[in-house]
């Protein structure tokens, strides 16, 4: 007989399941009115009642037949589905085809999110969240694979009856797999992968559903013939090394249902960071550096608390239509200077000068937590260091992670720079008291969603 596996090492017996609230800011609103359950309903960031500025957080299924995307501009989902409350009073609209807008409540959000979380740790012994909407969870030790399709069946009714909420659910022998599973069947859906079956289940889907795969690596890899999984994971390993460095190899190997991944439980974050968007796009250098001067004063605040020192300082840039553009520079060592990272971060803005910009985000990475001294930083006068520039125009998949929406279609808000498919996502503590920071008027925080 085999030896028992620890909960959280990987195995072949592994069983993984990936939970995904389906549509979660909407469905948060839509249980606190059931009326709106089945309406067209559009969550806006930024966004106030009856106004027009703002952007699209999260669009119900409903909404997205009117072509209502996340990350639109309220203003352009106006057009495309009237607020209701205006098509009454507006004989050119058309009450039937005009829908409901609320502004995000992120406090209440967070508070359904808590009573899901405790569902999830009473059914598994090993609980990852990746955010506010969506974990792994281990339960080999809980079921099998003859009665796992029945447990996540009551898990999925169990989350809907206490909490009012759906989830999607897929079950798969690794995390990778697990998700696109979760993805599959969207919404209220599940969906079982058995050991055997993941490399016929990944065959045919399109190249973008692999895990790490997002819309600027889908067109590089379709300009190599590369368009379903299959291909992918057919493809010469050595090419997409040269072509995406070991990134290439990475999502080749979740193309071919490996994954060595476990679940584990998050211990300290990688990197921290915050990020917001204007209202519209903006070329005032006095507006982008009031917003970087914003973030990177809550970033090395949480850096603080957290009792982390950091080595590298970083910004994110979105310039239109999506093009995200991070640069970084590497300090001798371990500091925490929160000057340091407004500095830093307002001299790498200075690229950015004269270009409009969406969005703008500041990063601390490389984290040390250990006591210890601070790294002299004599002769370091914030323009000098290790840089580190990446673009929309490189393929790396690096960069692509930051801008991509999740798959439910809800703008992932507060992290850039690090792939959660390498097994850590940014800034995810749960931490509620960060969520809201103080930014200049006219701009919106997109942090911790």
């Amino acid at each position: 007989m085999d030896a028992a596996r620890l909960p959280g090492t990987s195995g072949p017996e592994q069983i993984v399941a990936h939970v995904d609230m389906d549509c979660f800011y909407a469905a948060c609103e839509q249980r606190r009115e059931p009326a709106l359950r089945g309406e067209p309903l559009v969550v806006g960031m930024g966004y106030e009642n009856g106004a027009t500025h703002g952007a699209v957080a999260t669009a119900s299924y409903e909404a997205r037949a009117y072509g209502v995307e996340s990350a639109m501009a309220i203003s352009e989902a106006l057009e495309r589905l009237p607020r209701k409350v205006d098509a009454v009073d507006d004989p050119a609209l058309d009450v039937e085809d005009a829908g409901f807008y609320r502004p995000v409540e992120m406090d209440f959000y967070e508070s359904v999110a808590a009573d899901v979380r405790d569902i999830l740790h009473a059914e598994a012994d090993v609980v990852r969240e990746v955010s506010i909407d969506e974990a792994y969870l281990d339960v080999t030790e809980q079921v099998s694979w003859e009665t796992v399709e029945s447990w996540a069946q009551d898990l999925k009714d169990t989350i809907e009856s206490e909490v009012g909420v759906a989830a999607s659910v897929g079950v798969a022998p690794t995390m990778s797999a697990a998700k696109v599973a979760s993805d599959r069947d969207k919404p209220d859906g599940l969906i079982v992968v058995e050991p055997g079956a993941v490399r016929e289940f990944f065959d045919d889907l399109p190249v973008e559903d692999v895990h790490g795969v997002g819309p600027v690596t889908a067109r590089e890899l379709a300009s190599l013939d590369i368009e379903t999984a299959g291909d992918l994971a057919a493809a010469d390993p050595e090419l997409l090394a040269e072509r995406f460095g070991e990134r290439g190899r990475e999502i080749r190997r979740y193309a071919r249902g490996e994954d060595e991944r476990s679940v584990t439980p998050k211990g300290d974050p990688k990197s921290l960071s915050r990020e917001s968007a204007f209202t519209e796009a903006t070329a005032e250098m006095e507006a982008k550096c009031r917003q970087v001067r914003t973030l990177a004063d809550a970033v090395a605040d949480r850096a603080q608390r957290k009792g982390a020192r950091y080595q590298t300082i970083g910004i994110k840039v979105v310039t239109p239509p999506f093009d995200v553009n991070t640069r970084a520079r590497s300090l001798p060592g371990p500091v925490e200077e929160p000057d340091l990272v407004r500095r830093v971060a307002l001299d790498l803005l200075g690229e950015f000068d004269d270009d409009p910009v969406r969005k703008v985000g500041v990063r601390v990475s490389n984290l040390d937590f250990s006591a210890g001294e601070q790294a002299n930083l004599d002769g370091f006068g914030g323009g000098s260091g290790t840089e580190e520039t990446t673009d929309s125009s490189v393929a790396d998949n690096s960069s692509e992670t930051a801008k991509e929406q999740d798959e439910e279609g809800q703008v992932g808000l507060g992290t850039f720079g690090e792939s959660e498919a390498a097994g850590d996502t940014m800034d995810e503590d749960g931490g509620l008291a960060d969520t809201h920071i103080s930014l200049p008027p006219g701009q919106t925080t997109l942090a911790d969603f």
